[in-house]
């Protein structure tokens, strides 16, 4: 997430934390309910015009569709349709989570290693040796990403980090 409360992929996308969350609740109230085999299942067209619907669910509603259709059939065919397969199948260790989310389509390093954090910090899913895989992001009293957002509060310290960071970048560059 950007100074200004944008979250930032590459240097052209710009979406509000708040509005990327909701984007599953949109995809549920339009489909009734939020199926992962129902949206592995979706005509993809049909699937990018629903999620195009204003409110759109993202700033790329097309390029975000194939994303989410993506993550659902991988979660389809490698845990049975079970989301939480990702993080209990097999009973795996953080770095093992860590592995699994980066094998998501649309999952680099950095925003597997936040959600792992979110994953601990926020839904109790705490494999062992979770916070070292999650990096600075796990860390215990950080205010580093949306892991560690739980009130208006936590969300300014967020955005304050986030806009420290990027002055520190720049001044670097100098």
């Amino acid at each position: 997430m950007a100074a200004d409360g944008y979250n930032r992929v590459g240097t052209s996308q710009q979406y509000p934390m708040e509005h990327a969350f909701a984007g599953p609740k949109k995809i549920a109230d339009r489909i009734g309910g939020f199926d992962v085999r129902e949206i592995a299942d979706y005509d993809p067209d049909e699937f990018a015009a629903l999620c195009s619907k204003t409110p759109a669910i993202h700033r790329f509603p097309g390029s975000m569709a194939k994303k989410i259709q993506a993550i659902a059939q991988l979660i389809v065919t490698d845990y049975g349709g079970d989301t939480a397969g990702l993080w209990t199948s097999g009973d795996p260790d953080g770095a093992e989570v860590l592995r699994r989310i980066k094998a998501l389509p649309g999952f680099g390093e950095q925003k597997a290693k936040i959600f792992l954090a979110l994953l601990g910090k926020q839904y109790g899913v705490t494999p062992q040796g979770w916070r070292k895989a999650a990096g600075d992001y796990g860390k215990a009293g950080s205010f580093l990403s949306v892991a560690d957002v739980v009130d208006p509060g936590s969300l300014e310290r967020v955005r304050n980090y986030k806009k420290q960071a990027k002055a520190a970048a720049k001044a670097a560059k100098g």
